[in-house]
C-alpha cells in the first residue's frame, strides 16, 4: 500500500496553459460551435480537425482572442480571454500568440524583412535590433535570401514559410496555424509542417493546428475532432512518430 500526505501526484498532469469550456458561437443563423471544449498545454502540438463547416477556424478564433465566444469561457495563464477588454488581448497576440494563417496575409507592401520584424516593432523594439532577430529567424526557415523582395515575389512555400517565422519572431508560448498548408503543395507542406513542429518542439511553444488533412494532423501530438461545432473525438494523432 502506498501511503501519500494528501498532496499532489509526482505524475498528475500539469494544468492547461489554454483552455476553453463549452464555447458557444453563431454567425447569424449559423451555429459554428455548440459547446465545444479543448485543453493545450504547453509544449503540446494539438491538430483540430473534422470537414469543411465543423467550426474549427472558429474555434481557433475564439482561443486565440480574435472574436468572442456567445457562451463560454476561454482561459490563459490565469486570465479569462473571453472577458479580457480589446488592448489587453491585442497585447497578447503581440507578445504571447502567434497566428499563422492559410494565405499567409503577409502585408504587401512591406518587404520579408520588415514583415517579419513587425511584431516586434509594434511591441516598441528598436529597428536595428527587429531587424537583427527578424534575419536570424529568416535564417532559420532558410529564406534570408529573400529579406529584400516583396511578398508578391515570392513562391507558395516561401511566403508560407515567412509567416512562421512572423509568428515565432516574438518567442510566443502558443501558435495557432490555421490550415497553414492549405495552400501548397504537398513537398511545400511538408517543409512547412516540418520547420513549423522541430521549431515548437525546440522552443517549448504550444501549437493549435487546425487542418482537414490527415497527414498534416499525424504531425501533432494529439488531435480533436470537431463535427457540426462539437468534439467528436479526441485521442493520440495517428501516426504521429513520422513527424518526430
Amino acid at each position: 500500500m502506498t501511503i501519500t500526505n494528501g498532496g499532489p501526484s509526482e505524475n498528475a498532469a500539469p494544468p492547461p496553459l489554454l483552455a476553453a469550456r463549452h464555447l458557444s458561437k453563431s454567425h447569424g443563423r449559423t451555429h459554428a460551435l455548440r459547446g465545444a471544449s479543448v485543453e493545450l498545454r504547453a509544449g503540446e502540438i494539438l491538430a483540430v480537425t473534422g470537414a469543411s463547416g465543423s467550426g474549427k477556424s472558429t474555434l481557433l478564433h475564439c482561443l486565440a482572442g480574435i472574436v468572442r465566444p456567445d457562451a463560454g469561457t476561454v482561459e490563459y495563464g490565469g486570465e479569462r480571454l473571453d472577458t479580457l477588454p480589446e488592448r489587453r488581448l491585442s497585447e497578447l497576440r503581440r507578445t504571447e500568440f502567434g497566428v499563422v494563417f492559410q494565405f499567409g496575409q503577409l502585408i504587401p507592401e512591406l518587404t520579408v524583412l520588415d514583415n517579419v520584424a513587425l511584431p516586434l516593432l509594434l511591441a516598441g523594439t528598436a529597428r536595428a535590433a527587429a531587424h537583427e532577430r527578424a534575419g536570424e529567424w529568416l535564417e532559420r526557415f532558410g529564406v534570408l535570401g529573400q529579406q529584400v523582395l516583396r511578398p508578391g515575389e515570392l513562391s507558395g512555400g516561401q511566403a508560407q514559410r515567412v509567416s512562421l517565422a512572423r509568428a515565432l519572431v516574438t518567442g510566443p508560448k502558443v501558435v495557432f496555424a490555421d490550415e497553414p498548408t492549405g495552400a501548397l503543395d504537398s513537398l511545400a507542406g511538408e517543409q512547412v509542417m516540418t520547420a513549423l513542429t522541430h521549431t515548437a518542439r525546440e522552443s517549448g511553444a504550444a501549437v493549435l493546428l487546425i487542418t482537414h488533412d490527415a497527414q498534416v494532423a499525424a504531425y501533432a501530438d494529439r488531435e480533436l475532432r470537431l463535427s457540426d461545432g462539437t468534439v467528436a473525438a479526441t485521442g493520440a494523432a495517428t501516426s504521429a512518430e513520422v513527424a518526430q
